[in-house]
């Protein structure tokens, strides 16, 4: 979940565009080989994690499980700023719309009891939200509904840190108009995962907490997995913070937890989500057939659950945004792999430190990034040159550059500025997205690297 809008991370080529987005999902890493995951390198998934923190880029927890054993359980950074607690494996943190894997377990859990069916009408249990007569179970799983999601708007920003009851954010999500029929498309909703949370409540006739305790921490045998309430450092719950532009960290928001409930309350540690993911692959939450139907995907995204592969290995899992933690977590059921990933501070894409410590674990070619500051001043005549408007051929997009002070900032269309840091004669970077800008000292143009992506962009 991630604000304003507590919107899923998503797939996409426009990573720069100031997104967190997952670069591992696109599979533009390549065909996979055959070979298994030989030993795990701990002494690289260290130093990359010490890297991130020392140059303030992240601050988390990673937590690699392999057979159902852990193998790797890592805190790096601090867990709270002031006064300085770090950050160990037992601190806990916000796991945003990780909640909705959760959420679609016991909805099975549910259809499994025959309580409700896919093809349950939503208007069985709330009929004055629109199209509730159309709307079934499957597409609130799928985000298939057209239920308007209530976090995208404005309106949000202006109760997210206040208590809400079931009455008064059902109320909110009736006045909506539905964005599309059901079933006519996918659009990610949190509003989709509210209302299965609080189908969950009516048909167990108990709270969502108990529910989860029930019906899935206990039968997974998970230690630091629950609903979550106001940050408490003495249950080693992390607070989260966002970049100060200055190279620091600063508090962030913190969300009333009584609102994104199914689609995003659920409290943890990566090592608990791991054996969560286990538990389900293992058949110990559903059925092989339940489980078989929250992984038929569509769109990228199947009930409850994403498709999250890795050099064309078979993944499946989820990410969540809420506040400032970030979190991504995937089931490589051929080996038996479950990686979670939990940040509470990040000036760093968390899909490309997720494609990093994958690339660690799988053996494949990779070099710690180098997050030192450069010490190098670009002339002004050289600034001057680069500014202007460039486009691509390669995408539709446009890039202004903008002279400020000693270096640029770049804009891409519709979306907002970002600082970009010279690095040498002609090259600048940014690091929280990977990007990379070459100029031609010839020509007015500069190639953009990301990853393994390199585009052309020429002045207008």
């Amino acid at each position: 979940m991630q604000l304003p809008g507590l919107r899923l991370l998503s797939c996409t080529f426009f990573l720069f565009l100031m997104n967190a987005r997952l670069l591992f999902l696109t599979g533009l890493l390549g065909v996979a080989t055959a070979a298994r995951a030989q030993q795990l390198n701990t002494a690289k998934l260290d130093s990359l994690l010490t890297s991130l923190a020392t140059n303030n880029k992240m601050m988390g927890s990673l937590a690699v499980s392999r057979n159902g054993q852990v193998v790797y359980n890592h805190a790096f950074g601090l867990a709270q700023l002031a006064p300085p607690v770090p950050a160990t494996t037992a601190t806990r943190y916000r796991m945003g719309s990780i909640t909705k894997m959760f959420t679609a377990v016991m909805i099975f859990q549910l259809i499994e009891e025959k309580k409700l069916t896919l093809g349950t009408p939503l208007a069985t249990f709330f009929p004055q939200l629109p199209n509730a007569k159309t709307i079934i179970i499957d597409q609130l799983l799928s985000h298939r509904s057209g239920l308007h999601n209530l976090t995208a708007d404005a309106a949000y920003l202006g109760y997210m840190t206040q208590p809400k009851v079931q009455a008064e954010l059902l109320a909110i999500m009736s006045k909506y108009p539905p964005d599309f029929e059901p079933g006519a498309k996918f659009d990610y909703s949190n509003s989709n995962y509210i209302v299965l949370g609080y189908i969950i409540e009516k048909l167990g006739k108990q709270p969502y907490a108990q529910a989860l305790q029930k019906r899935v921490v206990a039968k997974a045998g998970l230690q630091s997995t629950y609903y979550g309430g106001k940050i408490d450092p003495k249950k080693q719950e992390a607070f989260s913070y966002k970049p100060t532009g200055s190279g620091g960290w600063q508090p962030d928001t913190e969300t009333n937890m009584s609102t994104p409930g199914g689609a995003g309350a659920v409290v943890s540690t990566p090592a608990d989500i791991d054996r969560f993911l286990e538990a389900l692959f293992a058949g110990k939450l559903v059925s092989a057939a339940s489980l078989g139907e929250m992984k038929t995907i569509r769109d990228g995204f199947g009930r409850g659950i994403m498709m999250m592969p890795f050099q064309g290995k078979p993944g499946y899992g989820h990410g969540g945004i809420i506040d400032g933690f970030q979190s991504l977590a995937s089931y490589f059921p051929d080996d038996k792999l479950a990686i979670t990933l939990s940040t509470n501070a990040h000036n760093y894409t968390l899909g490309d430190a997720m494609g990093d410590v994958l690339s660690i674990c799988f053996n494949k070619p990779y070099k710690i990034p180098d997050f030192a500051a450069s010490t190098f001043a670009p002339a002004a005549a050289d600034l001057d040159r680069y500014a202007g408007t460039y486009a691509s051929q390669q995408i539709p997009l446009k890039v202004t550059l903008t002279k400020e002070g000693g270096s640029l900032s770049a804009q891409a269309t519709g979306q907002s500025a970002f600082p970009l840091e010279p690095v040498s004669q002609g090259v600048f970077k940014f690091d929280q997205a990977r990007i990379r800008m070459e100029f031609d000292a010839a020509k007015p143009s500069f190639l953009l690297k990301q990853g393994a992506n390199t585009y052309t962009f020429t002045k207008e």
